[in-house]
């Protein structure tokens, strides 16, 4: 096992926090190196450039959840048919283990996601598209199996859709919770803002 070096996980997880808060573009160097006590010599040597250490944040959760989401999808087509819910069913497990990887870490990691496209990070796209592929174009194949009339056009825009759903939902889920134990009068849970959630997206992304 690869050791730990205190100096660089410290930095993870302060930027990752920032990030999270504040987004990749209004969150300096400075501020991270400033709020983590340690000099920009230490980021430069560890990290390189503000894009890497963005990418290190995030691949501390996609390289948990890709390979799982990935070996979900693997089992889901040994089915000869099945449908959207069971396409986004897939994701549930590997989605709802990240907060074994990280405190928080589901909300924190869809939060982050959704910083990466609102914040235009480009190179965020590339390295994800890049370094899980196989994971991403399995996603894709499994989508249209799903919904064999779907166009690349309407793919695009409907998970497009789903993205800003999901992130919207993730990072409002505290909030959302307890509006609506004040007006239903029932404990939910994050479990229970899923089971609402995944009809709703296959029926988007499945809609004529």
């Amino acid at each position: 096992m690869a050791s730990v070096n205190p100096t660089k996980e410290k930095i993870l997880d302060v930027a990752e926090g920032l990030f999270a808060e504040h987004g990749f573009k209004d969150t300096s160097l400075r501020t991270i190196t400033g709020k983590a006590g340690v000099n920009l010599a230490s980021v430069n040597y560890h990290f390189g450039d503000k894009k890497t250490l963005v990418r290190a944040v995030l691949n501390r959760y996609l390289e948990a959840f890709m390979p799982a989401v990935q070996d979900a999808l693997v089992n889901l087509n040994l089915n000869s048919s099945y449908d959207m819910a069971d396409v986004f069913e897939s994701l549930r497990g590997p989605l709802r283990n990240l907060n074994d990887v990280r405190p928080n870490g589901t909300n924190r990691f869809m939060l982050l996601i959704g910083r990466g496209y609102t914040d235009v990070q480009g190179h965020l796209r590339w390295f994800i598209t890049t370094r899980y592929s196989e994971a991403l174009s399995l996603f894709t194949q499994s989508v249209m199996k799903a919904n064999p009339k779907l166009s690349q056009e309407e793919l695009f825009w409907r998970l497009h859709f789903t993205l800003g759903t999901c992130v919207f939902t993730m990072a409002s889920s505290q909030a959302l919770i307890e509006i609506a134990e004040n007006d239903y009068e029932r404990t939910i849970d994050s479990k229970s803002v899923v089971d609402q959630l995944i009809p709703f997206l296959a029926a988007g992304v499945a809609a004529d």
